[in-house]
């Protein structure tokens, strides 16, 4: 073979092969784990770079909740989590960090400032225990840093994003939407965060109220809509997700982070604020699931746990997307995780029984 002939040859191979390791470059996907910590919170969100961001930490509970955080890192391919967010300061959520910064390195760690409430010091003190006190605490509008994923800071101590988004504007839901008193205070201060990942967006707004949810979304929505969407104070939503706000954010998809007895099907009687002189407010759907099954767009729901308080089949999802069933000391902790690919499809398994559905973002 001539030399010509032998460049031309390679010219060609390269040709060929050059579409496929393109291909396989551009097709790492974004994965989101719902780790179970069984009604309270970590989700691990790992880029395509292999960058981790972790919201919250679950319980302490003799380093239970850490030990399920590393298992779901370990699949992920990930040895340190770079980002730590600390949503708020309440047990189920800062209540495990000590135990995972003993099993795995963490680089940054972000908050929303100190706790209004004294009682919340405990929480405070152990997270600035283990960072050392080198905090970020974060405001609306700032990006945590992961290279390939925008992650925006929609609320954090009590303050919102100023403009809305692509997709908000104007909410018509408010007009007569019911209206509730505030929650614990520490509820109310939580770091809310979007991750957009092309026509993916997934919103987690750990424990953000009615009343706080009313803020983000009336009379203006600044959200916009949201492709994946954690449900707030796990699924219990009778001082959480409001019509107006869940009806203007429309999710394809709902992941609640529920325990066996906390969250879905938990009756917490709610503090309605009495409408002005001479208004009604329009009448709303009480039951969580139903608020949830049956709000315009929802294509599925999928489940931490079957809820123990509220067994009706009615009143939880398919079986098939729910990832733990029994209330034991040696629960599997069985994860929910979505794999978003960058054209917008995205398929969720339950860890439990393999079972996964694909979506296409909208």
């Amino acid at each position: 073979m001539t030399m010509t002939r032998l460049r031309l040859s390679l010219f060609m191979l390269a040709l060929v092969l050059a579409p496929t390791s393109m291909l396989g470059a551009q097709s790492k996907n974004l994965e989101i784990y719902w780790i179970d910590v069984e009604g309270g919170a970590a989700t691990l969100v790992v880029s395509p770079s292999g960058e981790s961001t972790l919201i919250d930490t679950g319980y302490a509970l003799n380093d239970r909740d850490p030990k399920r955080i590393v298992v779901a890192a370990q699949l992920a391919g990930v040895k340190k989590i770079d980002n730590v967010v600390i949503s708020h300061f309440h047990g189920d959520h800062v209540g495990g960090l000590p135990g995972l910064a003993k099993l795995i390195p963490i680089g940054r760690f972000y908050d929303h400032g100190d706790p209004p409430e004294p009682a919340n010091k405990v929480g405070l003190d152990s997270y600035l225990a283990v960072n050392g006190g080198k905090r970020n605490t974060v405001k609306p509008g700032d990006i945590i840093p992961m290279k390939g994923v925008e992650a925006l800071v929609i609320a954090s101590h009590g303050k919102f994003i100023d403009k809305p988004l692509k997709g908000g504007g104007p909410n018509p839901l408010c007009a007569n939407a019911q209206r509730m008193d505030p929650v614990t205070p520490e509820n109310q201060m939580g770091v809310a965060v979007l991750f957009t990942f092309g026509k993916f967006k997934f919103f987690d707004p750990i424990d953000m109220d009615w009343n706080t949810d009313m803020e983000l979304i009336c009379p203006v929505n600044k959200l916009g809509t949201v492709t994946v969407y954690q449900t707030a104070r796990h699924g219990s939503w009778d001082g959480a997700a409001s019509p107006a706000f869940i009806g203007a954010i429309k999710p394809q998809v709902m992941i609640v982070n529920n325990g066996p007895r906390k969250g879905l099907g938990q009756k917490d009687p709610p503090k309605e604020t009495p409408p002005p002189a001479g208004k009604a407010y329009a009448p709303y759907e009480h039951n969580s699931f139903f608020r949830m099954a049956h709000n315009p767009g929802v294509e599925d729901i999928w489940q931490g746990h079957l809820s123990l308080l509220d067994k009706d089949p009615a009143h939880n999802t398919n079986e098939n997307m729910i990832a733990n069933f029994e209330e034991v000391a040696d629960c599997k902790g069985n994860w929910i995780k979505a794999s978003v690919s960058p054209d917008g499809k995205f398929t969720i398994t339950n860890g439990r029984n393999g079972f996964s559905k694909t979506y296409t973002a909208h």
